[in-house]
């Protein structure tokens, strides 16, 4: 069983961690943690009472990680420190940020994905072979929504759906973001040609979707040496 630590917890993804990995016979959820000064540390969750104190990172297995930048840094110091796993969804990382999870992974085995959905790594794949097949006569544009209360625009899944197509088309992507009521999340690609346009788009209907991604991925990291390891890796090898 392995014991699991949620970064977070009482968040609208923490909480739906939380909430399914308490079904799964997989984990055993030993630690929530949230931030200081928030008025829930100390509050019941479930069997446990939630914490902001990072030395609890000793007691599990593995960290799961989808909260703000300034957070998961701290939370890098830590798994670091007591060799611990780690699976963050975190978005809008800063250069620095990105570097320290690269850093850390030389001593935890970490997955670091934008995005836990099976659909959306799949179109991370495809993406640039559509583009081969159609050729650079068409246009490419990336519309993304997200709900009003997201802090970063545009979204971490559209800046790596633009990071694809960029690589192969060797230009800039154009992303266009919406932040607007409780939209869990669409993106849209457009390719756009003379005479026609195709759309490509991804929707999420639930948290549960990358709530379970997060959980696959934290399974399946569990025993892999020290390694940076995305969605790809999780899914597909």
């Amino acid at each position: 069983m392995i014991k699991l630590g949620i970064a977070g917890a009482c968040g609208k993804m923490g909480r739906r961690i939380f909430e399914l990995a308490s079904y799964d016979k997989a984990f055993e959820v030993t630690l929530a943690l949230e931030r200081k000064g928030t008025p829930l540390i100390g509050r019941e969750l479930g069997k446990l009472k939630v914490s902001s104190g990072p030395d609890g990172i000793f007691l599990i297995d593995l960290l799961i990680d989808f909260t703000v930048p300034d957070a998961t840094e701290m939370n890098l110091e830590y798994v670091a420190k007591y060799r611990k796993a780690l699976v963050v969804g975190t978005t809008g990382l800063n250069e620095s940020q990105l570097k320290k999870i690269e850093e850390v992974s030389h001593v935890v085995p970490v997955v670091f994905s934008p995005n836990m959905s099976v659909g959306v790594n799949v179109l991370f794949s495809l993406l640039p072979e559509i583009y081969k097949r159609l050729g650079n006569e068409y246009g490419i544009e990336i519309v993304e929504a997200h709900h009003k209360t997201k802090k970063d625009a545009p979204s971490g899944t559209a800046k790596k759906f633009a990071q694809v197509l960029s690589e192969v088309t060797k230009q800039e992507i154009p992303v266009h973001a919406v932040r607007l009521g409780d939209i869990v999340g669409d993106h849209t690609i457009i390719f756009s040609g003379n005479s026609e346009r195709i759309e490509i788009k991804h929707q999420a209907h639930s948290r549960d979707l990358f709530a379970l991604g997060a959980l696959k991925a934290a399974k399946w990291l569990t025993g892999k040496p020290a390694g940076l390891y995305t969605m790809q890796d999780v899914l597909f090898k």
